[in-house]
């Protein structure tokens, strides 16, 4: 995986650790006991992780084995590996994977193995009829649906299951309302259901959490409109008074994306409204046939 460039969400995974002090980036799950702040996004977080745990088959006597595909810093596979499963993590970012190792190396003889590539390319026949749990937390929509389910039915166990918690782009996806272009990313929900009906796979569980996560939006949108927004004003005023010819030429080059920038995170169509309208996060439990 040398020379591989970092992708937009491996940033905002770093950065988001960075300057929110969380593990991970998902979204949390908010409820109305939780008061909506980013003092609480942690617990919020954790909602959401405990609900993926949950979602697994209990530990017994023989090894439940897990893989993690786009385990982010490793925190959700931190916590699987202490609660006694199995479990290895898939990702493709160099940065990601050394956090993870660093992660994990505080367990004693964790066993878990940290996979460098993405799905598509992993070597499934490998690990055929291996895992019993393939797992997704907000990855599932970076990977072709066609490549993925062939992928996961070679290395799942007869009767294995997949989790997916993440958003599908619903039917009014880029219709031309307002803050249409807000929210990239995420598969059709259509495409997906009608890929999914043609799967080897059942579906158990399909639980439509958009509210609860779509407070994270909200929160978010705060965030960069009242703290990102002011902050770049000031340095783009501070650039514009003291180096006004770079201060041109860098707004001449840079103009369409900083317009796309501007747009998409600081103009406030990233609001919890907005993403209700494009986005459908669902929490899904699939089964490969035991057959």
């Amino acid at each position: 995986m040398a020379g591989k460039k970092m992708d937009t969400r491996e940033l905002g995974l770093i950065l988001g650790k960075a300057l929110l002090d969380v593990d991970d980036l998902h979204y949390g799950l908010w409820g109305d006991d939780l008061e909506q702040n980013i003092a609480n996004l942690s617990i919020a977080q954790q909602r959401y992780s405990d609900k993926l745990l949950d979602a697994l088959p209990p530990v017994g006597d023989e090894p439940v084995r897990v893989l993690d595909i786009g385990c982010g810093t490793g925190h959700l596979l931190k916590q699987m590996l202490e609660r006694g499963y199995a479990a290895d993590g898939l990702i493709p970012c160099p940065y990601l994977a050394a956090d993870v190792r660093q992660r994990l190396a505080d367990i004693p003889d964790h066993g878990a193995t940290v996979f460098e590539t993405g799905f598509e390319v992993f070597n499934a026949e490998a690990y055929r009829d291996y895992y019993d749990v393939a797992l997704f937390s907000e990855s599932f929509q970076y990977i072709e649906m066609e490549t993925a389910f062939k992928q996961l039915h070679t290395i799942l166990k007869p009767g294995g299951r997949v989790i997916i918690c993440d958003f599908f782009k619903t039917a009014a996806h880029n219709d031309g309302g307002p803050g249409s272009k807000s929210f990239g990313g995420g598969h059709k929900l259509a495409a997906f259901y009608k890929r999914l009906n043609a799967s080897p796979f059942e579906v158990r569980v399909d639980e439509d959490i958009t509210e609860s996560v779509s407070r994270n939006i909200a929160l978010l949108d705060d965030l960069l409109r009242n703290r990102v927004k002011p902050a770049t004003d000031a340095i783009g005023q501070f650039l514009r008074e003291n180096y006004p010819l770079s201060f041109k030429a860098l707004g001449f080059l840079f103009r369409r994306r900083w317009a796309k920038i501007r747009y998409k995170y600081l103009s406030g169509n990233r609001s919890a409204e907005v993403f209700t309208r494009y986005k459908s996060y669902h929490f899904l439990i699939l089964e490969k046939a035991a057959v």
